[in-house]
């Protein structure tokens, strides 16, 4: 979006352009742009025969206080409606009702009925008797729909504020939902902030103890909260119906331009405390749903520009698996999404993006998978968005899975292998180990052919979709029957084992295997090669009842239960010293990295089993041992992988010494806190040649090099 008007009319100077604008409106720039003296409104229609602009006091109004019919004579180039409005002030509700024929065959669907949002609004309000009812029936649904807010995106005081641009080798993603971080009365913030982008405020401190160094939020556009099963609600926010602006349902300040602002002071609070952010957007798909679904917007617009419709024009394509797919690569589309992420860098200072089922980005307007998807590349090269973190979800609903293939030279990718074969080693899964192996090493058979490095791989185990990493080690079977599909949503591939008992339990046995897998798994995570993610909550083993879609319950079940800090401290405290250890890592600017393949090139690293030098690589295989030297840090790094039910003995490489007392441990998830894992500078020294690895577990050993030694192992 063209935010930088005409230097002269930002000033305040009227020149030849401001008069022009004051006549009759310009395409240019699209949305609602605050000029001295007024306002310039500009919608894209191809094949609406008229256009009216709304403007409302009040979100519940039951008719516009003003309605301005713009000329298509006068007020109308190439495809583009606009007018200039004298005398408006940021804060203004807007909407707009659009004509043109309601054919569904021909793939046309105006609906002058309704109140539509301006695509390019930055502001949304919500009357408290918002519709998504009335917005799919006949009729007038004025009272009752979402209105857009005229937004001055310049008036706001950021206060030296930029982007961080930290290296993604010192990035550790915290996924994140802004609402159920706080909402839970355990949360200790005020209520009238729990939920919300000034309750997040409250709570960074402990995202700094945590030592993550990024949140990555669930999506934030506006959604439709009613995009949910009847009785239900739409919780996790993929349900889009603005690309521009703040969801104000998080917001604490409900005036017209609260949430925008409150918004920027998060980000703002986030930055002043090491933290970048990143958004997970949603640009595959809107809250319209399919043919039965509710007019809104884009669909009132210009339905066959923004969906990709199927051979009957009457119906959308879905490889979202939400009803609609949003086109994507159409140029009014693609513009669009190129404006919304250049608006959330420049004008909100986001640091990142992750692409919500990206693979859908691919298709062309028949669903076709194009070779060179120009949105993919005009997200890439946009100078506005260089550095900036851009991760791929390479996948989509309907089996497209380009994990290791997507498109583009920065993307970087959620390696959902790497969440199936850390789970399936775990678990004591045949076939394991050489999974595992590549894993650790960044993935390099799925992402060696491209030479990019290591952080291509964005490594996780456990995300909003799917288990909880409590629930991981908890249940054997998802139980998704209070969303009120008879348990049919939801993965059934979740490679779980609940150690014996479905769900809680009071054994200490089971217990403490829950507690030492969770460990496992977190370990892994963080020390692998790659750009490690965990969620919200893991770090104290949140629950949700074996919920693996909780995309509809907003309540207990979904938010951050702040009482379990305490009582899973053992966990929280191992996540803390694991994270703040991986920070101290040498970093490089990202244009001077090793690629991948480059770094295992130069890594001197060998493999074990329980003997040295012989790793067992047999599908029958439970455990695996590495050594690897860390140059820069003059450091010996041994890891132990024990997936196996029984203790084993691993034989220990020299690492320089001739007491062979060199090795001092750091990990061993086998031991009670606080010995599972201990300060970096206090670790004791591991007597003799062997370690013994307790079943189901994960020992981490170092040795300090000192300048100019050699290690012997």
């Amino acid at each position: 979006m063209d935010f930088v008007v005409d230097r002269a009319i930002t000033e305040g100077k009227m020149s030849a352009a401001a008069k022009d604008v004051e006549s009759t409106g310009r395409s240019s720039p699209l949305g609602a742009t605050v000029f001295p003296g007024g306002v310039n409104f500009s919608v894209y229609s191809r094949n609406a025969s008229g256009v009216e602009l709304l403007l409302f006091n009040r979100e519940d109004d039951m008719q516009p206080e003003r309605m301005i019919t713009i000329d298509p004579a006068t007020n109308r180039t190439y495809h583009y409606w606009h007018v200039f409005v004298p005398d408006l002030q940021p804060g203004q509700l807007y909407g707009y009702r659009v004509h043109g024929p309601f054919d569904p065959s021909s793939g046309m669907r105006f609906d002058p009925g309704k109140v539509l949002l301006d695509p390019y609004g930055c502001g949304v309000v919500v009357p408290k008797n918002y519709s998504r009812v009335t917005a799919r029936l006949e009729g007038d649904n004025a009272s009752t729909a979402m209105k857009s807010v005229v937004v001055d995106p310049h008036a706001y005081d950021w206060e030296g504020d930029t982007r961080l641009h930290r290296p993604s080798s010192r990035t550790i993603i915290y996924e994140m939902h802004v609402g159920g971080f706080t909402r839970h009365p355990s949360s200790g913030v005020s209520e009238k902030t729990r939920g919300t982008y000034a309750g997040l405020i409250e709570k960074i401190p402990y995202l700094q103890q945590l030592s993550i160094t990024a949140v990555e939020l669930l999506p934030v556009f506006q959604f439709d909260v009613q995009d949910a099963p009847p009785g239900r609600v739409n919780y996790w926010g993929y349900a889009p119906v603005s690309f521009f602006a703040p969801h104000r349902g998080y917001s604490s300040r409900q005036d017209p331009l609260g949430p925008v602002n409150e918004f920027r002071d998060m980000v703002k609070a986030l930055h002043r405390a090491g933290i970048e952010v990143i958004l997970d957007v949603v640009f595959n798909h809107t809250a319209e749903g399919d043919h039965r679904g509710p007019t809104l917007s884009f669909r009132g617009l210009e339905n066959s520009a923004y969906y990709i419709l199927e051979q009957d024009r009457s119906r959308y394509a879905n490889y979202s698996g939400t009803g609609n797919t949003l086109n994507a690569n159409h140029p009014v589309v693609r513009r669009m999404i190129v404006d919304s992420l250049r608006y959330w860098v420049e004008q909100m200072h986001i640091d990142g993006f992750r692409f919500d089922l990206a693979s859908i980005l691919e298709r062309d307007e028949s669903g076709i998978l194009m070779p060179s998807p120009p949105v993919l590349w005009d997200i890439e090269s946009d100078p506005a968005l260089a550095g900036t973190k851009l991760i791929a979800e390479a996948w989509d609903a309907s089996g497209l899975y380009q994990v290791g293939s997507f498109i583009g030279d920065s993307w970087r990718e959620w390696n959902g292998r790497f969440r199936d074969d850390i789970r399936s080693f775990f678990r004591g899964d045949e076939g394991s180990v050489t999974y595992l192996a590549d894993r650790l090493l960044g993935s390099p058979q799925i992402y060696g052919h491209k030479e990019r490095e290591a952080e291509e791989s964005v490594n996780f185990v456990t995300c909003h979709d799917g288990f909880t990493l409590n629930d991981l080690v908890s249940y054997n079977q998802k139980h998704n029957e209070p969303n009120g599909e008879n348990n049919r949503d939801g993965a059934n591939d979740n490679r779980s084992w609940n150690w014996g008992v479905e769900g809680p339990t009071d054994d200490p046995l089971i217990e403490k295997l829950r507690d030492r897998q969770v460990k496992n798994f977190l370990t892994v995570t963080i020390l692998s090669l790659g750009l490690p993610m965990i969620l919200m909550g893991d770090e104290v083993r949140r629950t949700q009842q074996g919920n693996n879609n909780a995309y509809c319950q907003d309540n207990e079940t979904s938010w951050f239960d702040w009482t379990l800090v305490a009582k899973h401290a053992d966990v929280h405290r191992f996540v803390t010293l694991l994270n703040a250890r991986r920070l101290l890592r040498d970093a490089e600017p990202e244009g001077r990295r090793l690629s991948l393949n480059q770094v295992l090139r130069k890594a001197i690293k060998a493999w074990h089993g329980v003997k040295l030098g012989q790793p067992d690589w047999g599908d029958s295989s439970h455990s695996l041992a590495v050594t690897a030297e860390a140059r820069d840090e003059k450091l010996l790094v041994h890891l132990i992988l024990n997936a196996y039910w029984e203790s084993l003995e691993f034989e220990l490489p020299r690492a320089g010494d001739d007491d062979g007392d060199s090795w001092h441990r750091w990990i061993d998830t086998t031991l009670d806190s606080p010995q599972d894992i201990v300060e970096w500078e206090t670790a004791p020294t591991v007597p003799g040649g062997t370690y013994r690895a307790g079943p189901r577990s994960v020992v981490v050993l170092f040795a300090r090099l000192e300048d100019g030694e050699n290690s012997t192992w």
